[in-house]
């Protein structure tokens, strides 16, 4: 019963959270929408990207690239989305930066086939 009432009450918090993300209104942040703005953006900075997955780095780790440059972004094999994608296939990417001492990559959370 308890574990029950646990639920109804932390549903809300978890929702809210993916509210915040999405807002548009005053005091929201702005949408991080191509590489050269994910390169220079903070770390847990939310993105959407669009362009190609050009080739596997390594493991989990895919090279990125649109009209404003390249950059690697890691996405966890649950993250895939049914259908085959190839380098000339347009996707769109949904995640956060990641920022560390070697640099900055995208960790994605979705993955869209645009085409």
């Amino acid at each position: 019963m308890k574990a029950k009432y646990l639920a109804l009450l932390a549903a809300p918090l978890f929702s809210t959270a993916v509210l915040a993300s999405s807002y548009t209104g005053p005091g929201a942040t702005a949408q991080i929408n191509t590489v050269a703005a994910a390169l220079e953006a903070a770390d847990d900075a939310q993105v959407v990207l669009q362009g190609q997955i050009v080739r596997r780095v390594n493991g989990d780790i895919y090279e990125f690239k649109d009209a404003t440059g390249t950059m690697k972004v890691e996405i966890d094999d649950e993250d895939w989305p049914p259908q085959t994608i190839g380098e000339k296939d347009t996707v769109k990417l949904t995640g956060d930066v990641d920022r560390d001492l070697m640099g900055r990559e995208v960790d994605v959370e979705f993955v869209e086939r645009v085409n």
